[in-house]
């Protein structure tokens, strides 16, 4: 199917069961304290998703995931320019190891990945200020709030233009789009709550657990695995990763 069209059943039905399961509560949910920050953050998970599905029609599932690893890198880049963190002449050391791993794994100029690496690189850099953002909104609003106006804010752009995409689905297509919502509520819904639970630099290492189950899943669902570079970039990433995050 194409991207756009599955980016919208992704955002469609996280929407349709999210609103199924709050219900009459649905007016007390909308309230939001930071109104303008909600539909920032929406908008860049909604760029995420693009760029993360286009990626990942051209890429291997743990190729993707590898250098969606840079996200949590780039969320302590970030700290200082957006939350006035200071960072320290280590953790910036960290940070240049990190983006020379995700070169490892582009490899550009040598034939590696070149253009198809740089939509999960966009998402990465997205994905990091959308985290940021997370961590704004999780101090004031409640997780079912911010769960619903990203899933609202995501559907309604992508209904004004999934019909110039539309390619009617078979009964098995329906059920896996519906999957996605479903798997997006559980997975984002968690997210949030870990968030308001806890710091950024305690939550984000987590992230690295995800190349495990990428590569599980695209060898039993795609017969792919990872090559030798996009082993060795993913530890370069990690390993500076959690550099950084034990000296935050």
């Amino acid at each position: 199917y194409p991207v756009m069209q599955v980016v919208w059943a992704r955002y469609f039905f996280q929407f349709l069961l999210l609103i199924i399961f709050i219900g009459p509560r649905l007016p007390r949910v909308m309230v939001t304290s930071k109104l303008k920050i909600q539909l920032l953050r929406s908008l860049l998970l909604l760029g995420t998703s693009v760029m993360f599905f286009f990626g990942l029609s051209q890429l291997a599932l743990a190729d993707i995931s590898a250098i969606m690893f840079v996200a949590p890198i780039l969320v302590t880049a970030l700290s200082m320019p957006v939350l006035g963190e200071h960072v320290g002449l280590r953790r910036w050391a960290g940070i240049v190891v990190g983006f020379m791993g995700a070169l490892i794994i582009i490899r550009p100029g040598f034939g590696g990945m070149q253009t198809a690496a740089l939509f999960p690189l966009g998402a990465a850099c997205l994905y990091a200020l959308y985290q940021i953002s997370t961590r704004f909104i999780g101090r004031t609003d409640d997780a079912m709030t911010t769960l619903l106006y990203t899933a609202s804010s995501g559907m309604l752009i992508t209904t004004a233009l999934v019909g110039f995409y539309w390619q009617t689905p078979e009964a098995i297509g329906w059920l896996m789009m519906a999957g996605m919502g479903v798997t997006s509520n559980l997975g984002h819904f968690s997210m949030i709550k870990a968030y308001q639970a806890a710091p950024v630099a305690t939550v984000a290492p987590f992230t690295y657990v995800n190349l495990l189950w990428a590569t599980m899943f695209g060898f039993i669902l795609f017969s792919d695995l990872p090559d030798l570079w996009t082993v060795s970039g993913a530890l370069v990433i990690v390993a500076s990763g959690l550099y950084i995050f034990h000296r935050e």
